[in-house]
Order: C-alpha cells, then sequence, then structure tokens
C-alpha cells in the first residue's frame, strides 16, 4: 500500500516480498555500523524481521518503517518506529549506500514527519543516531529537528543523540 509521494520517490508498506532488499540494506556496512546487526543472514531472515517488524508496527500503531522507492524499486526505508525506551515515535531511516548523498534520506524524512503531524496527529517525533553518525545527524538537521541531548535506551547500550 502506498503512504506518501514525494517529487521522487514514493513511500509504501513494506511486504515478503521486499526481502532481498531487506537482506541487502541491513547488511551494509553502514547499517551494522550505526544501526546494529539485526541478525538478519538470509532471505528467511529477512521475511521475518519484515513481519515482526514493521508489519507488525503497521497493525499495532498505525505507523511503521516504509520502503522508500525509485521509479518502483525500494532504495531505502523511511518511517516512525515506536520503542520501548522512548516516550515518542521516533523517525527511523536507512538508504542502500549507494544512494547516499543524493537527498533520498531528506525528501522521505520530510514526507514522514508531515503524515507524522498532519494525519497521524502525532504531537511530538523524536530521533536519535549514532554520536559519530554525521550523515544521519545532517539529514535530522535538514528536516527542522534539534539536538537535545544524548542518552542510554538501556543498561550497557552505547549513548544516543536525541534530537527533537
Amino acid at each position: 500500500m502506498i503512504m506518501l509521494q514525494t517529487e521522487r520517490l514514493t513511500l509504501r508498506e513494506l511486504t515478503g516480498d521486499d526481502a532481498p532488499f531487506i537482506l541487502e540494506l541491513l547488511n551494509e556496512e553502514g547499517f551494522l555500523r550505526y544501526i546494529g546487526d539485526k541478525g538478519v543472514r538470509d532471505l528467511d531472515d529477512a521475511r521475518d524481521y519484515i513481519a515482526e517488524g514493521p508489519v507488525d508496527s503497521y497493525g499495532r500503531n498505525g505507523f511503521g518503517l516504509y520502503a522508500s522507492c525509485l521509479k518502483g524499486m525500494a532504495i531505502g526505508i523511511c518511517g516512525l518506529v515506536r520503542r520501548d525506551t522512548l516516550p515518542d515515535p521516533d523517525l527511523g531511516f536507512a538508504f542502500l549506500s549507494r544512494y547516499g548523498s543524493q537527498g533520498y534520506a531528506v525528501e522521505s524524512a520530510k514526507a514522514v514527519l508531515e503524515f507524522g503531524r498532519d494525519r497521524l496527529k502525532l504531537p511530538r517525533i523524536v530521533a536519535i543516531t549514532s554520536p559519530d553518525n554525521t550523515r544521519s545527524i545532517a539529514v535530522l538537521e535538514k528536516v527542522g529537528l534539534k539536538f537535545d541531548r544524548c542518552l542510554t535506551l538501556s543498561e550497557g547500550a552505547a549513548p544516543v543523540r536525541l534530537f527533537t
């Protein structure tokens, strides 16, 4: 289901058919370094990740991570995540490295923030990122989010930067 349309991109719900794309994205060096290892090693793992993460979130929360598609091809994910460790929905995004530095993350993030505020009527949307993820920090600043503080989401976890 198509959720959002921007000038260049279509954002739609992820399905099991996106498993090859998710397998590639979640195993890219940047994803592993800045977001973490989700343990997705094969297509079955990728289908489980989609079903237990984004698809479950669509039903439970009315939102989730969406496939950001360029000319019908998924090049990234962007959407809202409900985390037990944060009081507000969290803007999340990741793009295949070969599509970096072309403005797709900013374009997707702006659309998702507008969707969250205007259609879902969310009072506040936050974002988190690793302190050294300068590219994601730049995206968050370009879409109008401001650094709030550093925090730790769980015991023993590395600190993250919170943007509001």
